[in-house]
């Protein structure tokens, strides 16, 4: 009527099976982590229905601000001819290839998802959180994306344009708005 032995079998064996499948898991996450010093690190802020970006490695020497601006969607009837409809923006994201990114992604009002398909990242930005991510950017171009997560009724008009630039390039570009 005691089979302890069994039980004790039974008990230990399971127990056995999952640390054998645990032991890659935390060698992966371990990998996973990130231990690379970023180069620049950007801020993105999602609003209803905009972003904000911060580059906060780039300090304004007079008044201590970092570089700071606003990213809203180009309405289609000021479209130029060639631009993508709804996904053309204001003012575009420069950064530089071949340099480590961090990004920080919040939001001010409501959930928001910052996400570019061809960079393959999708980041949640919760109100009071702070989500992180890395980007390497590979090759110049223009890359686009779109706010993943319904967050009103302007859900589908908060694109993202990041404009991937040489380091030369990128540093005349920061040079000319922290000078303006």
């Amino acid at each position: 009527t005691d089979f302890n032995l069994l039980e004790i079998v039974w008990t230990i064996f399971p127990a056995i099976i999952l640390l054998f499948l645990a032991t890659p898991s935390f060698a992966l996450l371990y990998s996973l982590d990130e231990l690379i010093d970023p180069d620049i690190t950007l801020k993105i802020i999602g609003h209803q229905w905009y972003w904000t970006y911060e580059y906060s490695d780039f300090l304004k020497l007079a008044s201590g601000e970092s570089i700071t601006f606003d990213s809203y969607m180009i309405s289609t009837n000021d479209l130029v001819k060639g631009s993508f409809r709804l996904l053309e923006v204001d003012n575009r994201v420069m950064l530089p290839i071949g340099a480590h990114i961090r990004l920080l992604v919040t939001a001010a009002d409501v959930l928001h998802s910052w996400a570019v398909p061809s960079f393959g990242i999708k980041v949640d930005a919760c109100p009071g959180r702070l989500s992180q991510a890395s980007l390497f950017i590979k090759r110049e171009g223009l890359f686009f994306g779109q706010c993943s997560e319904i967050c009103g009724v302007n859900h589908g008009f908060m694109p993202i344009a990041v404009k991937g630039i040489s380091a030369e390039n990128f540093l005349s570009w920061i040079i000319y708005k922290v000078e303006n």
